[in-house]
């Protein structure tokens, strides 16, 4: 077995697999806490379903689907930095916006004339697939992304934790939303090359939202979750060697394989 696995890693897209996934599970793992705590997970389903019109688009015209994505999923996400809190009041909108996008992606999706797997990468995801230039984008966006979530953080804990202290204290929200909101942007497009555009929300809320429920502290709940988003990443890679399957189904159940231990945990180990 262990010769197996090791001569598993000796190829190149199984090691581009590891390192692209290692950083977009430790990206959304980030991230994903702060989604949590500010309550706005609908954004990374919403912008999924926003960048599929997008990645869409750009494979129907030759264009890399990951620049397709990115680009008009951070301009729905500077919308709706701006938007704020009225986007969320406006439930029938956002949804008849996800619909649309919906219809347009699938639309795309029908004109396609290409090959049929880069459809299905759209959708699924492919980890496998990853390229060497690929990679190196990924890198790059996750890198920068970590850097000014890093240089935001503390500001944008405090806005999300105590707003009105923050605005009186002269931070401005509307900067930090905006700004944060395109750092999900960025991070739903890196995710959903990993497990596809409609299992982003796993990756991008599952990690961190197991690790906040166990753990209250900034630091810990963080780490906890950057552990969780890189087991998932590693055993689902493995298992997909292993067993043949997608490597898509195997992220998603071992984060809830991991959530059902979680909360086991919390009813009946930590509440007592």
């Amino acid at each position: 077995m262990l010769k197996l696995l090791l001569e598993y890693f000796s190829y190149d897209f199984v090691r581009n697999a590891l390192i692209a996934g290692s950083l977009v599970g430790v990206l959304g793992a980030v991230v994903g806490y702060f989604v949590v705590i500010r309550n706005v997970s609908f954004a990374a389903h919403a912008l999924a379903h926003i960048g599929f019109s997008g990645a869409t688009g750009a494979a129907l015209f030759g264009i890399n689907p990951l620049n397709g994505m990115l680009i008009i999923s951070l301009l729905a996400g500077i919308g709706m930095g701006i938007s704020g809190s009225r986007i969320q009041q406006s439930e029938q909108s956002v949804g008849m916006i996800l619909s649309v996008c919906l219809g347009i992606g699938t639309l795309f999706l029908a004109l396609y004339k290409g090959f049929a797997g880069q459809a299905a990468a759209i959708l699924f995801g492919n980890i496998f697939g990853v390229s060497r230039q690929q990679l190196v984008q990924i890198v790059t966006l996750a890198g920068v992304t970590l850097c000014v979530l890093g240089f935001l953080s503390r500001k944008l804990l405090f806005a999300s934790v105590r707003p009105d202290l923050a605005e009186a204290r002269g931070i401005s929200l509307l900067l930090l939303s905006v700004s944060f909101m395109g750092i999900l942007a960025i991070s739903v497009t890196l995710a959903s090359q990993i497990v596809g555009i409609l299992l982003v929300f796993a990756l991008m809320v599952g990690p961190a939202g197991i690790a906040s429920r166990m753990f209250h502290g900034f630091w810990t709940a963080n780490l906890a979750g950057i552990c969780f988003a890189l087991s998932a990443v590693w055993c689902g890679i493995l298992m997909a060697c292993l067993t043949n399957w997608p490597p898509s189904f195997w992220i998603t159940a071992i984060l809830f394989i991991l959530y059902l231990m979680s909360e086991a945990l919390r009813r009946f180990i930590l509440q007592r």
